[in-house]
């Protein structure tokens, strides 16, 4: 089992930043991609991005490129996603998730492991 906890949400202007936190424990956490996706009210959960275990592979939705980065330090317990230039369609709940990739692949889907979420509000 993983267990995953999101923190640093929370309110903020259009045009600003926030940077979130996702800490990973439980069985061995090696291999593991870990993922952020997010949700907003009346829609789909949807892929935010994704880093691999070693870092060295990423994957970013087209509509965060250039905004957002995805991070892990260097014990690999934490990743994090700095979003930046943050719109108010930006506003969600933002889920960090895991799942074991042997072959140090990033994916989009099938994850095994969520957290509780963190809700990201942007206003206008």
């Amino acid at each position: 089992q993983v267990q995953l906890v999101e923190s640093g949400g929370g309110l903020v202007q259009a045009g600003g930043s926030l940077r979130l936190s996702c800490v990973a424990s439980g069985r061995t956490l090696s291999q593991y991609v870990i993922g952020w996706f997010r949700q907003a009210p009346g829609k789909e959960r949807e892929f935010v991005a994704a880093i691999n275990w070693d870092g060295d592979s990423i994957d970013y939705a087209d509509f965060v490129k250039g905004r957002f980065t995805i991070s892990r330090d260097n014990g690999k317990i934490t990743t994090y996603l700095q979003m930046s230039g943050l719109k108010p369609e930006d506003t969600a709940l933002y889920y960090c998730a895991a799942d074991w990739s042997p072959a140090a692949d990033v994916f989009r889907s099938g994850y095994d492991y969520w957290g509780q979420g963190i809700q990201v509000t942007v206003s206008s």
